[in-house]
């Protein structure tokens, strides 16, 4: 008598599958994708947390010999004077600003005008050739643009507008000024404001655009009356980081603003930005463990306070102005 081996099934008539091998490797791979990503955000904050420590020590022992009163305030700065030191930070920060608004100028209204036509009025073939052309900008080296601005667009500034650099009291025309980095800056960051804009724009859903024609709108309208408020908050962002960008710019101030600390908002003055600052200070000859030494680091944490606030600002208004569609 032949005997048979039966498998019992389970309750129910049902019979287990066993666990496909594939699916459970494709579940460990998900985890280990998991895993990495979490790696790679952590690694970002721990970085600007190592940032915070940097400036936090050298900061506190700057504050320890020079009061917050005299560094906050408009005195002048001279921080090498030996005799009688300045403190005044405040020159820098209109110095930065002073820059910054004039590169604002120059990128908000042709990075919107640039994004609005990639979006709403381009063909898709020429979508495809002119954005990748507008972003090679975001890839030119900064002191390219440094250079740029001292060798081309000041002179240029100079000869065919002379009224525009005049110099100061009376004195002859300068070599440095704002407006001369502000431009070549705002250049630069216009791919920064058309590109974020116009992937904003182009998120907005295309029912919103049928609708508004459907209504008798122009394409004109429809683009400034439609999509660009749909998208705000995303053209909002772009414009924060353009400002962020334009603060924290080193080389192209660095060549072509001067290194003058004045209160001027004036475009023909040269000017004394923070990043100037750093960059100049921090590759002379300073005594380590001298104040102005520690100045490189107080100056360095305003900068940094500041660019965090306009990260802040940045959140607030896109989370203020941010447009969900079911």
């Amino acid at each position: 008598m032949s005997s048979a081996t039966h498998t019992q099934s389970p309750p129910g008539g049902d019979r287990q599958e066993p666990v496909s091998l594939s699916a459970s490797s494709r579940r460990y791979g998900e985890k280990a994708i998991v895993g990495w990503l979490f790696l790679c955000a952590a690694f970002s904050v721990l970085v600007t947390a190592g940032i915070v420590v940097s400036l936090l020590t050298p900061t506190i022992e700057f504050f320890n010999r020079v009061s917050p009163a005299n560094f906050f305030s408009t005195e002048a700065w001279a921080p090498f004077n030996a005799g009688n030191p300045g403190y005044g930070v405040y020159r820098l920060v209109v110095g930065t600003l002073n820059v910054t608004l004039w590169a604002l100028v120059i990128a908000i209204p042709a990075g919107l005008g640039a994004a609005i036509y990639l979006s709403e009025y381009a063909s898709r073939r020429a979508r495809k050739v002119l954005k990748p052309i507008l972003e090679v900008l975001e890839g030119v080296p900064t002191v390219a643009y440094g250079v740029f601005a001292l060798t081309f667009v000041t002179p240029l500034l100079r000869d065919y507008w002379p009224t525009f650099l005049p110099g100061q009291l009376g004195e002859p025309p300068g070599v440095f000024s704002a407006a001369s980095a502000g431009i070549v800056m705002g250049v630069m960051i216009i791919p920064t404001v058309a590109s974020i804009s116009q992937d904003a724009m182009s998120a907005v859903p295309s029912g919103l655009r049928q609708a508004a024609y459907g209504l008798g709108s122009t394409r004109m309208q429809v683009a400034t009356k439609v999509v660009v408020p749909a998208a705000l908050s995303g053209i909002v962002a772009s414009f924060i980081l353009g400002v962020s960008r334009a603060i924290g710019e080193t080389m192209i101030v660095l060549l072509a603003a001067g290194a003058a600390a004045s209160l001027s908002l004036w475009p023909n003055d040269s000017v004394l930005t923070m990043t100037t600052f750093i960059a100049r200070t921090s590759t002379g000859d300073i005594g380590h463990g001298t104040t102005t030494y520690y100045t490189i680091f107080a100056v360095g944490a305003l900068l940094f306070a500041m660019t965090f606030i306009m990260n802040m600002i940045s959140i607030a208004l896109v989370r203020r102005f941010r447009e969900t569609y079911e």
